[in-house]
């Protein structure tokens, strides 16, 4: 791994809870049931409403997106759900999407943990990699954001992201950079310790002190966590990414869903995040040339959004191969779908105008009943949908962000 590398995941700063051991099963113990899996997905830009919500309530035939998805039967289309406080956010929503911390714009502005890290607590500890944040290129931020706020680098390039899932590693060298992490770390213990003595001394407030003291362990952990796996081989995967420099931005997408599902298969981690960032400059894709950012602000005008859902239909388009995939591998007593639980949505209701109400929310898998198509009757914040996850995964917590309750959405 280079240093490079090892410096990107070390940024993470998350908590990666120790894996927990288990007992060797006999050969003819009853097997676990299925693992339950997450993955959240944001497409920055959102979708042009009229093509994306069905016309009719309930039937997804009548959505111009949606009538070609092959896995109806196993997902939700939400209406109605929005963020509260993102009026004047414009882009910098996207920060919110996971955490529902109001004014992302604000100068002074500090996020709150997202969902995805909640989830990674409790579901990332018996997989080598707790989570697996992953995005378009290299912003420095995506969806994922740790218990202070501050944004967990994604990971971009598919050929770096499939080999840090699959590839060979030399052990020998990874062995001596955690034996130097240590080394750090506890350098760093130390000095800590004798600043806080000082500053007690003194009578000085150690309050960052305590700060720095949390990140540390959190590092003790993460390290822990690497040696706990470092003698246990990775999977053997085929490289199955594409090639496609006509379409670089389409294949981009995926890939990267690709590797997703790889990496679910292989139960190489459980909880995903992708942040579909939009990029400056034109993209291509099949029947369309243009720029994503630019067509999103199209104001009604036919010429632009005849492009902009060429754009938008292809993200669809490989969102509903990847549903379909997980749903056709078999898993248990169901398919990897039935066991993981996909959301599929955006910080904009409508990019043109910049308004976050009204966002195009889809909940797939996860073994829920689903209802198809699910408009709330008044505008109702999408934290309550958070926290009801949170709940439908044994995660016990009162709040989650700008919830006001955990409403019903989700039927089991």
């Amino acid at each position: 791994m280079s240093m490079s590398t090892r410096r990107e995941w070390l940024k993470f700063g998350a908590a990666l809870p120790l894996a927990m051991h288990s007992l060797n099963l006999r050969a003819d113990a009853i097997p676990k049931p299925a693992p339950k899996r997450i993955m959240f997905i944001c497409n920055s830009l959102g979708f042009y409403k009229p093509y994306f919500f069905p016309k009719t309530r309930g039937d997804l035939d009548t959505s111009r997106y949606l009538k070609s998805v092959d896995t109806k039967n196993k997902l939700t289309v939400f209406e109605n759900l929005y963020h509260p406080g993102m009026e004047t956010s414009n882009h910098d929503s996207e920060k919110s999407f996971l955490t529902g911390t109001p004014k992302p714009e604000a100068p002074n502005f500090v996020n709150s943990i997202s969902l995805d890290q909640v989830f990674a607590r409790t579901m990332g500890t018996d997989t080598r990699f707790p989570f697996l944040p992953l995005s378009i290129y290299d912003r420095g931020w995506g969806c994922s954001w740790n218990d202070r706020g501050v944004a967990i680098p994604p990971l971009h390039d598919v050929d770096q992201v499939f080999n840090k899932l699959f590839g060979e590693e030399d052990l020998s060298a990874k062995r001596e950079q955690i034996q130097k992490d240590r080394y750090v770390i506890a350098c760093l213990k130390r000095d800590i310790q004798q600043i806080e003595d000082q500053r007690l001394r003194k009578g000085s407030a150690t309050s960052k002190i305590e700060n720095y003291r949390n990140v540390i362990v959190e590092l003790e952990k993460q390290i822990a966590h690497e040696a706990f796996w470092l003698d246990t081989a990775k999977p053997v995967v085929p490289d199955t990414l594409s090639d496609d420099p006509e379409f670089a931005f389409s294949t981009k997408i995926a890939n990267l869903l690709e590797l997703s599902k790889l990496a679910l298969q292989t139960d190489s981690t459980r909880v995903i995040t992708l942040s579909l960032d939009w990029i400056y400059g034109a993209i291509t894709v099949p029947g369309a040339t243009g720029g994503w950012h630019t067509l999103s602000h199209h104001g009604g005008n036919q010429n632009k959004l005849d492009p902009l859902s060429r754009i938008e239909m292809d993200i669809v388009k490989h969102l509903n191969q990847f549903l379909t995939d997980l749903d056709e591998i078999k898993e248990g007593d169901g398919t990897l779908l039935d066991h993981t639980t996909i959301i599929i949505g955006s910080n904009f209701g409508d990019a043109s105008n910049h308004t976050c109400n009204n966002l195009p929310i889809i909940v797939a898998g996860g073994g829920y009943r689903h209802q198809a198509h699910a408009p709330a009757r008044k505008p109702t914040p999408l934290c309550n949908l958070w926290l009801e996850l949170l709940h439908k995964h044994s995660v016990d917590v009162g709040v989650f962000g700008s919830s006001e309750r955990a409403t019903n959405l989700l039927a089991t």
